[in-house]
C-alpha cells in the first residue's frame, strides 16, 4: 500500500501543513512534521477528520491523473452532451463575493475537482468490489504522482503569465504560504461542491483542458487589451471578447450545475484577437522578485546577466539577432526574393590593356564569377581585381560572341597634338592672318632701332649696353593689315632665344649693316632661319654712313645661301636706314607681299594655342607670360595649360598696354593667371574647362620632374672611368636670378659654355624675380654665388647675405657677368708645380746617436742646401730615399741654408740608414705662373 506525505494531504485538504500535523497527532498518528508519511488508510481518515466533503474529494483525487478510456466520437459533441448551462445565480454570487477586488481563479483545483467527480461516478456506476478498488488506488496513487509533478509545471507556468497586482495578495516581503492559502480555501469550496454533485455521464478531460487553456488565454487577453489596442490603431479594431463568468462553490444543499459546453466558449475564444506578442514583457506590475526570483517557481539560470552591452529594449534593437530560434522570427514575415533581370550581351565591346575581370563584368552585365569560370575554362586563373591583358580579353569577347575594339587613348596632357593633328581645324573657317616677322641680325646692327622706328618710339635708348635684353612683340598695321613683329636679342648668349623666336616666324627680317658686313651672329640668323624653313628678307641698315657698301654685303650673304632675286635667288634685299626712317614703307610692303605669296591663314573659331614669347614674375600680379596666338582665339577667363603649368586668363593686355578680352591668330597679349612661371618658348592650348587643364598641368609638371631625375647618370662600367675623371673637376655653384626667363636661360647657357680646363660651372638654382632670403639661405648651404640680372635683392636679403658672408653679384651687361666668372673659374685651379734642384752635398761621415739617429756630416759640392727643402739619398746611382730634413746644423749652430764648398751636419726624417759616399740631392717644388 503506498503512503503519502502530511504535505501533500494538507495540499490536497487546501489546509496548512501544521494543521494536518496537529491533527494527525491528535488522532496518534506517529508522525513528527509534514514529511512524515502516512498509508492510505490512515490519510483517508485524516481527511475525512477535517469534513466528509474533504474526504471524498482526497479520495477522488487520487484517481485523477489515470483517466479511463473514452470514446472515439468528436471530443466537442460530447462536451456539449455532458456540460450543463451555467445558472446566472451562481455568476452573480462570484461577482459579489469580492467587489473591490476580484480573487484570481484556481484553474487546477478546479480540474482535480471535476476529475474527482467525474471518477466518483464511474466507480459508482461500475460497482467494483474492494479489491478491484483496492487495485484502482495503487494505480491512482501512481498517477497522482505524475499529477503532482505536472500540477507543479503548471503552477509554475500559471505564476510566470502577468496577473493584475489586484488578483493576488500583495506578500512581497511575507511568506508565500498566504497564497496558497487563497487557493486552498477555493480548492476545498471546490471539493465540497463535487462531493455534493450527482455522478453523470464520462467528460472529454482533452477537450475540457483545451476549454480550460482557451478561457485562461481569454483572461488574459482581457487584462492586457488597451495596450495591444494603442498599437494596432492602424489596424482593424477587434471586437471586444465578451466576458465569461464562471462558477463559484455552492452550498452542499443545491445541486451541481455543469458549465457551459466546450463549443460555446471555443466560439468565444475565436472571436477575439488573441495578443501574439511575448507576454513576459507585459508585465508593469512586477518588477521584480523579493523573495530571491523564486516567487513564480524555481530560479532560472539567466543568460548575459551581468553583461553591461545588453540591450534592454528587445524589440527595437538589434543585439540578439543572430541567435538562433529567437522568439518572434517565424512570425516574421519572408524578405522578397527579386529576380535578377536578363540584360542582353553588347554587340561591341571596347577594352583598354589592363582592365579588371571585375570592370568587364561590370560593362557587359555579367557575374565576375562567370567571368573567372570562362577564363579558367580557357587555362587562364584569375580573380576579379586581376589585370587582363588585351589578347586575354579579346579571346574572352569571342567566347560571348561580342566584337572587340581596343580603346585608343587619348594623352590629355599632350598639348603638341594640337598642333599637328588634321581634325582640329576646321577648313571651312580658315581665313586670313597677319604675318609674324622676326628681326634678326648681329650686334648693334640696328635691330630695336629699326622695330623702333616702325613703332615710333625709342625704347632702344634705354637698352643696356645697346644690346636688347628680352624679346618683343609688337603689332603695327600697313596699308589696312596688320604685321606682327618679334625682336630677338644679336647677342651670341641668346641664341636660344633667336632660335625660339625662329621657330614661331613666318618671315625673317635680317638686318645687316652697310659699313660692317656679315658677322658671325649673322651666320647663326641665317642658319635659324633656314633650319625653320622660314624665307628671309634682308635689310640692309646703315647706308646713311660714309663707309657704307651695300654690295659688299650681298655679295657676303650669297656665299652664305642668301641670294638676292636681282642675282636670280629668292631673298628679297632692301636698303634702308633705320635711324633716319628711309625706305621702311618698302620694307613693310616686301614683308606683306611675301606674306601674301605664302597664303598664311588660320582658324579663329576653335580653342586658341600658341607659343610663349616672354615670361616674368611680377610683384604685383604674379606670374606674367607674353603669349603669341597661333590659331583660334583667346579669351578671358579662359582655361589654360602653358608649358608645365595651368591656370585662367585673369586678365589679357595687348602690345600698348591696354586690356583686351580676346586675342585672334597672330596677336601677342600679355596673360595673368597662371600658378608658375612657365618658360620661354613653351607651347599653350586652352581645354574645355578647368577640371581637365588642372589635371593637364599636373600630369605634364609630374612628367617634368621624372624626365629630370632621370637624367642624373648613373655609374657603370662602361662610365666608369669618365666618372672619376669628372670627380677630380671643380665645380663652382652659381644661382641665378633675372627679371625674365629668357634672360635666365640665355644666362645659364652662356656660363656652362666657358671653357676654363678642370672647371666647370654647376647652377644650383635659377629662376625670374628678385633675390631673397631662400636665396641666400640655399647660397650659404650649398656654398654658391648669387648672380642677378636686372634684379635687386631685397632689404632682409641684403642684411642676410651680409651675415652669412655670401657674394652677391648684380650685372645688367652680360660681358661683364662672363668675364667674372673666367676669372673666378680660373682661380680656383690647382697650381701646378716643378722640381727645381738646388744642391748637391756628399756624405764624408756618419755618426750614430742612442734616442736620436743616425748624423751625417757633409760637404756641398754644388749649389746650396736649405732647410725647408726636400731631400733624395742616391746610392750607386740609384734613389734609395726621398724625403724633408729633420734638423741641419752648422757646427753646433742650427742653420737655414749652408752655401757650396762649406761642410755641416743634417737627420733626415725617418731614416737612419746614411752612409759615407751617398749624395743628397735637395731641391724644391716651384708653382708655375699661368
Amino acid at each position: 500500500m503506498s503512503k503519502k506525505r502530511l504535505n501533500e494531504i494538507a495540499r490536497e485538504l487546501g489546509v496548512s501543513s501544521k494543521e494536518v500535523v496537529a491533527k494527525a497527532q491528535e488522532l496518534g498518528f506517529e508522525v513528527k512534521s509534514h514529511a512524515s508519511s502516512v498509508d492510505e488508510a490512515s490519510a483517508k481518515r485524516l481527511a475525512e477528520s477535517f469534513g466528509g466533503q474533504k474526504s471524498e474529494a482526497t479520495k477522488v483525487a487520487a484517481k485523477v491523473s489515470q483517466p479511463e478510456k473514452v470514446d472515439e466520437t468528436p471530443k466537442v459533441e460530447k462536451a456539449k452532451e455532458t456540460q450543463p448551462v451555467v445558472k446566472e445565480e451562481v455568476a452573480a454570487s462570484a461577482v459579489q463575493s469580492a467587489p473591490h477586488r476580484p480573487q484570481s481563479r484556481n484553474f487546477k483545483a478546479e480540474r482535480e475537482a471535476r476529475a474527482k467527480e467525474q471518477a466518483a461516478k464511474r466507480a459508482q456506476k461500475q460497482g467494483k468490489g474492494g479489491q478491484a478498488k483496492s487495485g484502482q488506488d495503487r494505480r491512482d496513487n501512481r498517477q497522482q504522482g505524475q499529477g503532482r509533478s505536472n500540477n507543479e509545471r503548471n503552477d509554475r507556468r500559471d505564476n510566470r503569465r502577468e496577473q493584475g497586482s489586484d488578483k493576488r495578495k500583495d506578500n512581497r516581503f511575507g511568506d508565500r504560504r498566504d497564497n496558497r492559502d487563497n487557493r486552498s480555501g477555493q480548492s476545498a469550496r471546490f471539493e465540497q461542491r463535487a462531493a455534493a454533485k450527482p455522478a453523470g455521464p464520462k467528460i472529454d478531460f482533452k477537450a475540457r483542458a483545451a476549454a480550460l487553456k482557451a478561457e485562461q488565454n481569454a483572461e488574459y487577453a482581457r487584462t492586457s487589451e488597451e495596450r495591444f489596442r494603442q498599437a494596432q490603431e492602424a489596424k482593424k479594431q477587434p471586437k471586444k471578447p465578451k466576458e465569461i463568468k464562471f462558477e463559484e462553490p455552492v452550498v452542499e444543499s443545491k445541486p451541481f450545475v455543469k458549465p457551459a459546453p466546450v463549443a460555446s466558449v471555443l466560439e468565444q475564444v475565436a472571436e477575439t484577437t488573441v495578443d501574439t506578442r511575448r507576454k513576459k514583457q507585459a508585465r508593469p506590475d512586477k518588477k521584480r522578485d523579493f523573495n530571491g526570483d523564486e516567487e513564480d517557481g524555481p530560479r532560472k539560470q539567466q543568460r548575459n546577466r551581468n553583461s553591461q552591452n545588453q540591450v534592454r529594449n528587445q524589440r527595437t534593437s538589434n543585439w540578439n539577432n543572430n541567435k538562433k530560434n529567437k522568439k518572434g522570427k517565424a512570425n516574421q514575415p519572408a524578405k522578397p526574393v527579386t529576380e535578377r533581370k536578363f540584360h542582353e550581351l553588347p554587340t561591341e565591346f571596347e577594352y583598354t590593356a589592363g582592365m579588371t575581370v571585375a570592370e568587364i563584368a561590370k560593362r557587359i552585365k555579367r557575374e565576375p564569377a562567370e567571368i573567372v569560370k570562362k577564363l579558367f575554362l580557357m587555362g587562364v586563373m584569375a580573380t576579379q581585381n586581376q589585370s587582363l591583358d588585351g589578347d586575354t580579353i579579346e579571346l574572352l569577347m569571342v567566347d560571348y560572341g561580342i566584337e572587340a575594339k581596343e580603346k585608343v587613348e587619348v594623352d590629355n596632357a599632350d598639348i603638341e597634338r594640337f598642333f599637328v593633328e588634321e581634325g582640329y581645324l576646321n577648313e571651312e573657317e580658315m581665313t586670313e592672318r597677319p604675318p609674324v616677322v622676326t628681326i634678326m641680325g648681329h650686334v648693334d646692327h640696328g635691330k630695336t632701332t629699326l622695330l623702333d622706328t616702325l613703332r615710333n618710339s625709342r625704347v632702344a635708348t634705354g637698352e643696356a649696353g645697346g644690346i636688347t635684353q628680352h624679346i618683343g612683340a609688337y603689332q603695327i598695321e600697313e596699308a589696312g593689315k596688320k604685321i606682327t613683329f618679334l625682336d630677338t636679342p644679336g647677342h651670341a648668349a641668346f641664341t636660344s632665344m633667336r632660335a625660339r623666336g625662329a621657330s614661331v616666324t613666318d618671315l625673317t627680317i635680317l638686318v645687316v649693316a652697310a659699313d660692317d658686313g656679315v658677322m658671325p651672329q649673322t651666320i647663326e640668323a641665317i642658319n635659324h632661319s633656314k633650319a625653320a624653313n622660314v624665307p628671309i628678307i634682308v635689310a640692309i641698315n646703315k647706308i646713311d654712313k660714309p663707309g657704307a657698301n651695300p654690295e659688299r654685303v650681298i655679295g657676303e650673304l650669297a656665299e652664305h645661301g642668301v641670294i638676292s632675286t636681282a642675282w636670280g635667288g629668292e631673298s628679297e634685299f632692301v636698303e634702308i636706314s633705320a635711324k633716319f626712317n628711309q625706305n621702311i614703307d618698302e620694307l613693310l610692303e616686301t614683308v606683306l607681299l611675301v606674306a601674301e605669296i605664302q597664303e598664311l591663314k588660320a582658324d579663329p573659331t576653335v580653342r586658341a594655342i600658341g607659343t610663349v614669347i616672354e615670361a616674368h614674375l611680377d610683384k604685383g600680379k604674379g606670374a606674367v607670360a607674353t603669349l603669341l596666338v597661333q590659331q583660334g582665339t583667346l579669351n578671358v577667363q579662359d582655361p589654360i595649360v602653358v608649358g608645365n603649368t595651368f591656370g585662367r586668363v585673369r586678365a589679357m593686355t595687348n602690345d600698348l598696354g591696354r586690356r583686351v578680352k580676346t586675342a585672334g591668330p597672330s596677336t601677342p597679349v600679355s596673360i595673368t593667371g597662371l600658378n608658375e612661371t612657365p618658360m620661354a618658348g613653351d607651347h599653350f592650348a586652352v581645354y574645355e574647362d578647368e577640371k581637365s587643364a588642372r589635371a593637364a598641368g599636373e600630369e605634364r609638371a609630374k612628367r617634368a620632374l621624372l624626365k629630370q631625375r632621370q637624367a642624373t647618370q648613373r655609374v657603370s662600367l662602361e662610365n666608369l672611368f669618365d666618372t672619376l675623371k669628372a670627380g677630380e673637376v671643380k665645380s663652382v655653384n652659381v644661382i641665378i636670378k633675372a627679371d625674365v626667363q629668357g634672360s635666365v636661360e640665355a644666362l645659364a647657357s652662356s656660363l656652362q659654355k666657358i671653357e676654363v680646363e678642370g672647371v666647370r660651372v654647376n647652377i644650383v638654382h635659377s629662376a625670374v624675380g628678385a633675390i631673397n632670403e631662400s636665396d641666400i639661405t640655399l647660397a650659404e648651404a650649398s656654398n654658391a654665388l648669387v648672380i642677378g640680372f636686372n634684379v635687386r635683392p631685397t632689404a632682409e636679403a641684403r642684411s642676410q647675405a651680409e651675415a652669412d658672408d655670401v657674394e652677391v653679384r648684380l650685372h645688367s651687361i652680360i660681358y661683364k657677368v662672363i668675364e667674372e666668372m673666367e676669372d673666378a673659374m680660373k682661380g680656383m685651379l690647382d697650381p701646378e708645380y716643378e722640381e727645381k734642384i738646388i744642391g748637391e752635398a756628399i756624405i764624408r761621415e756618419t755618426f750614430k746617436v742612442s734616442k736620436v739617429g743616425t748624423i751625417g756630416g757633409f760637404m756641398v759640392v754644388r749649389g746650396k742646401v736649405t732647410r725647408d727643402s726636400s731631400v733624395r739619398v742616391i746610392r750607386d746611382g740609384v734613389v734609395v730615399f726621398d724625403g724633408k730634413l729633420a734638423s741641419l746644423k752648422r757646427y753646433k749652430d742650427d742653420v737655414k741654408e749652408v752655401g757650396n764648398a762649406q761642410e755641416g751636419g743634417l737627420m733626415i726624417e725617418n731614416y737612419n740608414d746614411l752612409k759615407v759616399d751617398d749624395t743628397i740631392e735637395a731641391y724644391i717644388m716651384e708653382e708655375i705662373k699661368k
